[in-house]
């Protein structure tokens, strides 16, 4: 089978772990061993990941050295692509010895700039902080700030990706056997021009969404939405709280879950099983039972 796997952020740095490089590259190494599974299984395998935390630490980092020239989020999420990717391939190489190639591809993807998410930023970026400290730093920079959890982070826009305009590189890699790690953080966020031209805009795609297209664009057997959850929970945060170990697609459509953490994720898994393929949901170090059925949540179109 053809598996692309979206790695969540908890792949790169669990919640309240400092923004290091030691901390991303402890946990990348745990996610090249569960990805390596899905190998050793048989399975051929395209890599995407998160960048959330990443592409709002750069965005400060150039912000305290220079405030009138912070490069913009396109460029800042082609950064991250090339470091998170670059941790993911070697651990990726050393977990299966390396006997297979392995590849980061810094990947476009198209957005509408008429998305109407642009007048409404809600993707979640950088550290968290307390309300007060969100504030000031919002009122200095001109940020937008919501509440995630507890905590309050800067949102920025986050556009449906449209299409992939590097997908045919990444089709000569598979051909050729190689591994791909693609679509970092939902790729870079492009428009094209009237004269057919693209350019880079600011926005952070949601990586699930991107996955969901990938795999569609690919014509994948399975999509797993990985993370730090093991499944889909009917009436989750209460008592009654219960896994749902399958979903169809009329379920997953219907069922209630939050906007910010595992909807993108359900509406991803079924946007993708609507084309006959199996979506699965939960955590990272169940992947290859995921696949299986023998854990976390399948949405299936049949």
């Amino acid at each position: 089978m053809l598996v692309v796997a979206a790695l969540g952020g908890n792949a790169l740095l669990k919640r309240g772990e400092p923004l290091t490089a030691q901390a991303q590259r402890a946990n990348v190494k745990r996610a090249a061993a569960a990805l390596a599974a899905i190998m050793r299984a048989g399975h051929r395998l395209v890599v995407t990941h998160g960048n959330g935390p990443q592409v709002g630490l750069l965005a400060l980092q150039g912000a305290s050295y220079n405030p009138d020239e912070v490069y913009p989020l396109d460029v800042l999420g082609a950064e991250t692509e090339g470091m998170i990717g670059y941790m993911i391939e070697q651990e990726l190489e050393n977990a299966l010895d390396h006997d297979r190639p392995v590849a980061t591809l810094l990947t476009q993807v198209l957005v509408d700039h008429r998305d109407p998410a642009f007048g409404k930023p809600t993707k979640f970026v950088g550290p968290v902080y307390e309300r007060e400290e969100a504030q000031a730093r919002a009122k200095a920079a001109g940020w937008a700030i919501a509440a995630d959890g507890t905590k309050w982070r800067r949102v920025v826009a986050s556009p449906a990706p449209l299409d992939i305009p590097d997908l045919h590189v990444l089709k000569l890699l598979l051909e050729q056997g190689v591994i791909v790690i693609c679509a970092g953080g939902g790729g870079i966020p492009v428009v094209q021009r009237d004269d057919g031209s693209l350019v880079g805009v600011e926005a952070v795609i949601d990586k699930d969404a991107a996955s969901a297209l990938l795999a569609r664009k690919l014509e994948a057997d399975a999509l797993l939405l990985l993370t730090d959850v093991d499944g889909v929970y009917r009436d989750f945060g209460t008592q009654a709280a219960a896994r749902l170990p399958h979903l169809t697609l009329a379920e997953a459509e219907a069922l209630d879950v939050p906007a910010g953490s595992m909807g993108p994720k359900v509406h991803a898994g079924r946007d993708f099983a609507l084309c006959g393929g199996i979506a699965g949901i939960g955590r990272l170090e169940d992947a290859l039972a995921i696949l299986s059925g023998e854990a976390g949540t399948q949405i299936k179109g049949m």
